[in-house]
């Protein structure tokens, strides 16, 4: 491949190294420049153009990257479209992710120009969770490079999701006079809701005085019904002969490993009886935080039982810390009547500094609707809405914008942070959402139009696509805003940075997007003076800080 400057009389045919934007010319990165576009360029004043030229045994970057992706197909893998040479993969199953180090080195050893960054070996995934992206460097890559790379790819173990099993599970929980049946009550539900996403059942439990003998009788019957066993005990494990593993012992069982090398999750206990697991679950795993529990765990429901050895291994990493913006993934699961779209949030975007509005006409979400400031309009149509609950993201002028909304039943996040992009407000809107909220729908603050119909009929489309799909509003010819994001895309689009939003997670292909049709209030915001004026609004007083 040959890359650099050329005249346009030499551009033909080549392909454009970097975007170009001059008035009415708009070319991106890797388009192939025609006859006509050199003449638009040349109108505009252009004499040169960086290019690449291909080599006749070169592949473009984004064929090159869509069949390194397609090698993965049969691993539980799929793949998203390729785009300026990037095509990310997602996970098809339920899973633990698998990706040998020393493999995927050599892989990006092969040739700079060809990458492949994935998550941790052992991560557990949910369908559509994206686990490793492959990107091409430069604007396409030697067909005997690309080869390489396909032949690595074929071998086993590269990367892989193996898939959870569905396994019958029972529990058994000991108790002492110091254990409130409130917690045991909550642990019940947590597991339950810890297993459900591998599609496995808590189908028993049973509680016993915290004795070793009482415990190994309890094994020794669930071993026979059930497919996994994990053991609650009312009193943390200080010594190899403590009743946990004591009472695998006396059931027959073996006890692998007592104590790992992960916090939280030290005091685990892990064994078996036959072919039956039995893990002695730390105290740590009564909390819906990530432990050490949960990665043993999956090991187990991905048909991969660790060893002690594996658990020894387990210490670089293993010190867990909370990460504030990531939703606890592993709240419990409380079942019950809803109404359609109770799971579906609201988050309202209300952190910019409306900068086209000008000085003197104030903040746009503060200036006045049938005498009501828009941003607590916005939030008065959210909450009207089927959706559950709604999220406001505050940023310039947050002390003004909460006074607004002052007695709504809003949750208020400030993005500290706000002058980076709207990236950065999504990313606080999303980490502030609950557990079991299944779709977030994205609402900017200055669309005055938008009812609650409009809303709920998003939210209908979003229930009738099984919450996979990225629902978008239009106004039947063109497509605008708000957007519902199914929990799948919650962590790509808090991946995002700068001044971005959903049209990046529109745009990579992983997702079905589905085109609502709400009329002319998809389009209409208020960005400027006049844009207030023409939607019947009054801007805030001039002069206003």
């Amino acid at each position: 491949m040959q890359f650099g400057p050329v005249p346009l009389s030499e551009a033909e045919g080549a392909v454009l190294a970097h975007s170009l934007s001059l008035g009415e010319v708009r070319l991106k990165k890797g388009h192939v420049l025609s006859a006509e576009d050199l003449a638009r360029l040349g109108a505009a004043g252009v004499r040169e153009v960086i290019v690449a030229r291909l080599d006749e045994e070169d592949v473009g970057e984004d064929a090159a990257a869509e069949a390194l992706a397609e090698a993965f197909s049969g691993s539980n893998i799929r793949a998203a479209n390729a785009s300026t040479g990037r095509v990310n993969l997602h996970a098809t199953e339920a899973g633990l992710f698998r990706a040998d180090r020393s493999l995927v080195d050599a892989f990006n050893a092969i040739d700079p120009a060809i990458t492949f960054a994935c998550l941790a070996d052992h991560s557990a995934v949910q369908p559509g969770e994206m686990v490793a992206t492959i990107k091409i460097i430069p604007l396409a890559v030697s067909g005997a490079s690309l080869a390489r790379a396909l032949g690595a790819i074929g071998v086993s173990g590269l990367a892989q999701v193996r898939a959870f099993r569905s396994l019958r599970v029972g529990l058994i929980a000991t108790w002492l006079p110091t254990l409130k049946s409130s917690v045991m009550d909550n642990t019940r539900q947590l597991l339950a809701s810890r297993l459900s996403l591998s599609g496995s059942e808590l189908e028993e439990e049973i509680r016993v005085a915290h004795d070793a003998e009482a415990v190994a009788g309890e094994i020794v019957r669930m071993a026979q019904l059930h497919e996994m066993i994990v053991v609650f005990g009312a009193s943390a494990v200080t010594d190899p002969q403590d009743v946990i593993p004591a009472a695998i012992r006396r059931a027959g069982g073996e006890v692998e490993r007592v104590g790992m090398p992960v916090d939280p999750g030290n005091l685990l206990v892990l064994g078996s009886l036959g072919d039956v697991p039995v893990i002695g679950a730390p105290g740590c795993a009564r909390s819906p935080k990530e432990n050490g529990f949960d990665w043993v765990l999956a090991r187990i429901l991905a048909g991969e039982p660790p060893t002690s050895m594996d658990i020894a291994g387990m210490g670089v990493g293993g010190l867990l810390k909370e990460i504030p913006t990531r939703p606890q993934p592993r709240q419990p699961v409380v079942k019950q009547s809803r109404s359609p779209g109770a799971d579906v949030a609201v988050v309202l975007l209300a952190a910019g500094r409306a900068s086209r509005m000008g000085d003197a006409a104030g903040h746009k979400l503060l200036a006045a609707f049938d005498g009501e400031v828009l941003i607590r309009k916005m939030a008065g149509t959210a909450l009207a809405s089927r959706a559950g609950r709604t999220i406001v993201v505050t940023g310039h002028r947050s002390a003004d914008i909460a006074a607004s909304l002052a007695g709504l039943e809003v949750k208020l996040v400030h993005n500290a942070e706000f002058a980076s992009g709207m990236a950065s407000s999504l990313r606080q809107g999303l980490g502030a959402l609950d557990a079991d909220v299944s779709g977030a729908l994205v609402l900017l603050g200055d669309m005055p139009a938008l009812t609650p119909a409009h809303l709920d009929r998003l939210i209908e489309a979003f229930a009738a696509h099984g919450g996979t799909a990225i629902i978008r509003a239009s106004d039947g010819e063109r497509r605008g805003n708000p957007v519902i994001l199914p929990r799948s895309a919650f962590a790509e689009a808090m991946a995002l940075a700068g001044d971005v939003g959903a049209r990046a997670l529109i745009e990579s292909g992983t997702w079905p997007v589905v085109d609502v049709e709400i009329g002319p209030a998809a389009r209409l915001d208020v960005d400027t003076p006049d844009a207030v004026r023409a939607a019947g609004g009054v801007t805030e007083s001039p002069g206003a800080d």
